[in-house]
């Protein structure tokens, strides 16, 4: 009987206990900012284990998945251009077709498949580009895929296998993305920059005539005084003592809120009045 038991036990020990083994294709990760946008690659990476790759291992003028195991995915943070053509912010799977004279690379919206998909949707298809492949000077064993910046307004997405390379340029609105930037910041704050830092004073028991000065000017700068930071001023208002200032705020939101139809604010401002209104 103890012997069983025994037996019993090991079997439930080995059955909980989690086996590591390295993996065939390893996964790689990498995140590379090319001007002020933000490139990331997650892709596995086969190896060569002494077989004929390109042509063989993979064949020439059919679709790859462009590594191993599930989609290889390249995301961008802004638009980029390739070829004349924009690409949009986002994650795709990226699949090529690998040819003797040229590379097909090809930027797909559907990016939760295992290797290709199933069926292939050429309405998925967010951007293809035609590279010519050059013959690297170095065997490389693993698959490899990098991000290179030429500058602020461009980089490369490089990909090397064996003795095959193939690169892909595009461009970065660098110069776009820092105009608009330029022109915020030497705009000042925004409405609800002004609204948030009164916030700020009010819950954090600062100084509540900043938060007064800050929430007024959101609403003043706001193109319709939002019921939500009318609101805002009235409890302000109310906790500096002036109740008559903060039913007629109040007063101005309920309407706005009603406008809204925003049952919420409808009731809390109806409930800040009966209140404030008692002697």
């Amino acid at each position: 009987m103890k012997k069983i038991v025994a037996i019993a036990f090991l079997w439930s020990a080995l059955a909980l206990a989690q086996v590591k083994t390295p993996q065939a294709s390893p996964s790689a990760s990498l995140k590379q900012t090319v001007g002020l946008t933000e490139v990331a690659v997650d892709y596995s990476r086969p190896t060569m284990k002494g077989r004929k790759v390109f042509g063989e291992l993979v064949p020439f003028a059919k679709l790859w998945r462009t590594g191993a195991n599930a989609n290889t995915t390249v995301s961008f943070s802004d638009d980029v251009v390739i070829d004349g053509k924009t690409l949009k912010s986002g994650k795709y799977a990226l699949y090529t077709i690998p040819k003797i004279d040229s590379w097909e690379f090809i930027f797909y919206k559907d990016n939760d498949n295992w290797g290709t998909p199933a069926e292939f949707d050429e309405a998925k298809v967010a951007l293809r580009s035609t590279v010519k492949p050059e013959i690297s000077a170095k065997s490389i064993e693993a698959f490899t895929i990098s991000v290179n910046p030429i500058d602020t307004n461009s980089g490369t997405l490089d990909l090397s296998w064996e003795r095959s390379f193939a690169s892909l340029k595009f461009d970065v609105p660098t110069y776009k993305t820092a105009m608009s930037s330029i022109d915020k910041t030497l705009a000042g704050p925004s409405a609800n920059d002004y609204y948030s830092a009164g916030v700020f004073f009010f819950t954090s028991n600062g100084d509540l005539v900043k938060a007064l000065e800050y929430v007024s000017k959101g609403i003043t700068m706001s193109k319709d005084a939002p019921y939500w930071m009318l609101r805002q001023k009235s409890l302000i208002q109310a906790k500096l003592g002036d109740k008559k200032g903060a039913i007629e705020t109040a007063k101005l939101s309920l309407a706005a809120a009603t406008d809204a139809k925003n049952a919420d604010y409808i009731k809390m401002n109806n409930d800040s009045i009966a209140e404030w209104s008692k002697k």
